[in-house]
């Protein structure tokens, strides 16, 4: 049997925002989340700053890869999230935002607030009451627990339980 690699998480949330937000201008923009496609691999390489190998989640069978973009402007990815629909909860492997939306530079905030908000939208969707599970870097831990609700379950396991995936959800999708 294959031993899973597990991902620590260490993606930062900003801020809890309505959609992004231009750090510059403060100006709010909606997004859209939709499944990353094979074509969208070309921008989102090592080389050209993301941290990850987005081939190989998109090439696990396994997993669902997504990609979040401004509303009207679906080249220019803003972040990835890729998950794992598991039994009971949604399981997310992977989150990442942009090279420009990271740091103290970055162009947007909101960007991983945004993805997390999907994973549990998703995991209602899926009849799993809101339920979102990850692995979060140790010094995260107590990061995910303030800005996202999350509640620390064993080792650095991290869970989105229902209250939290409903406000988050709210947060981000009015609709």
């Amino acid at each position: 049997m294959e031993k899973k690699k597990i991902i620590e998480q260490h993606f930062v949330i900003d801020r809890l925002t309505n959609s992004i937000l231009n750090t510059t201008s403060g100006d709010s923009f909606q997004t859209e989340i939709s499944l990353l496609t094979r074509a969208d691999l070309k921008n989102v390489t090592k080389k050209i700053g993301w941290n990850f190998n987005c081939k190989t989640e998109f090439d696990d069978i396994k997993k669902e890869v997504y990609k979040l973009t401004i509303e009207g402007n679906p080249s220019i990815i803003q972040g990835l999230l890729s998950l794992t629909i598991e039994f009971d909860h949604i399981y997310m492997d992977l989150l990442e935002s942009s090279p420009f939306n990271i740091g103290k530079n970055k162009v947007y905030e909101g960007v991983a607030g945004n993805l997390v908000a999907y994973a549990c939208k998703l995991s209602f969707q899926k009849g799993f009451e809101g339920f979102v599970g990850f692995t979060a870097k140790t010094k995260l831990i107590a990061h995910y627990e303030k800005t996202l609700g999350a509640n620390h379950f064993k080792n650095q396991r991290m869970i989105i339980e229902t209250q939290s995936a409903k406000f988050l959800v709210e947060k981000y999708f009015k609709n």
